[in-house]
């Protein structure tokens, strides 16, 4: 079978079509993506404003013709944090409905933590013990930990790159009060959650996922992307502490000239910095494992599971 998976999040529009059947690893067809930066669009009310509705309709419409014309049989359509959040939510999803006939599916953060948990376990498999998984979205940060493939713990926090480079990081460079007031910030959301995080015992695998942690783990040493998905890639503290004062100092110019940072990630990567940072050091993490999978391929994993046990889930995303 060949599906579609449809990701708007708060930075891109992103269309995943793979070939899977159930019990067999989804292997990726074509991957397609626009920049849209929906938080960006946001009004003084938090609502999206009519150019950001516009373009993301413009981009569920193209996403849907290149799923069609890849040949996907079905295309599963989800929106994160950017849409969920917005003042305006169901308006926005009600004009892309009528506009191309998508309705997406917003999914709660803590099903964004579920489905990258899922997809997290899938990968390094059940020899992989008590998991700790981080993932930097665009909106929000998700922590979840477990030793099965739902985690017994799950927390979402509104620390997403994007969002803070937006509310709290507006220089470029930024100034210092800006970079000394966001991790305060940071450090306070994360602390609050540590001890809930870690009350089922320390981690056999810390796991990170996300753009934003594969470009940090890039950015102290990991291999490129043209390694392939299987070369084994870390993001090490100690590595990732010199970083944040140079991020700090660096216009946005200068960021996109650092190895591994795409255009799309350049304006976060300070934020996300300071958060992963944060995270890694308040629970007690000295090095996290990148992972290839996360929520996209969560979602394709949950869909096959629904296929091949129907009476056990209603759907892709409502079994979260």
């Amino acid at each position: 079978m060949r599906l579609g998976v449809l990701d708007v999040g708060s930075n891109t529009v992103h269309l995943l079509v793979v070939d899977a059947h159930p019990g067999a690893r989804p292997l990726p067809a074509s991957s397609t993506k626009r920049l849209l930066r929906l938080a960006e669009h946001l009004d003084a009310d938090g609502a999206i404003d009519a150019s950001g509705v516009e373009a993301l309709t413009e981009a569920v419409a193209d996403a849907v013709r290149a799923a069609e014309d890849a040949g996907a049989e079905e295309v599963l359509a989800f929106a994160t944090s950017a849409v969920r959040e917005a003042a305006n939510g169901d308006a926005v999803l009600d004009h892309v409905a009528a506009s191309t006939g998508v309705r997406l599916q917003v999914l709660p953060g803590q099903a964004e933590a579920d489905l990258t948990f899922l997809a997290v376990r899938r990968w390094f498999g059940w020899s992989a013990g008590r998991l700790l998984v981080l993932d930097i979205g665009g909106g929000s940060l998700e922590i979840a930990t477990g030793l099965d493939e739902v985690p017994d713990t799950a927390v979402s926090l509104p620390l997403g790159a994007g969002r803070l480079t937006r509310d709290r990081l507006r220089g470029d460079p930024p100034s210092a009060d800006e970079v000394r007031e966001t991790r305060r910030h940071v450090r306070r959301q994360v602390a609050g959650c540590v001890r809930e995080v870690t009350r089922g015992g320390p981690a056999d695998l810390v796991v990170a996922t996300s753009k934003t942690l594969r470009s940090l783990a890039r950015l102290t040493g990991a291999a490129p992307s043209a390694a392939g998905p299987q070369e084994r890639r870390v993001l090490r503290l100690d590595e990732l502490v010199p970083w944040v004062p140079r991020l700090a100092e660096m216009d946005l110019a200068g960021r996109r000239r650092l190895p591994g940072v795409s255009e799309e990630r350049a304006p976060q990567l300070l934020a996300g910095a300071l958060v992963a940072e944060a995270t890694l050091e308040l629970l007690g993490v000295a090095e996290a494992l990148i992972c290839p999978w996360a929520l996209r391929e969560g979602i394709i994993l949950r869909r096959f599971d629904a296929i091949a046990a129907p009476a056990a889930t209603s759907g892709v995303l409502d079994a979260v």
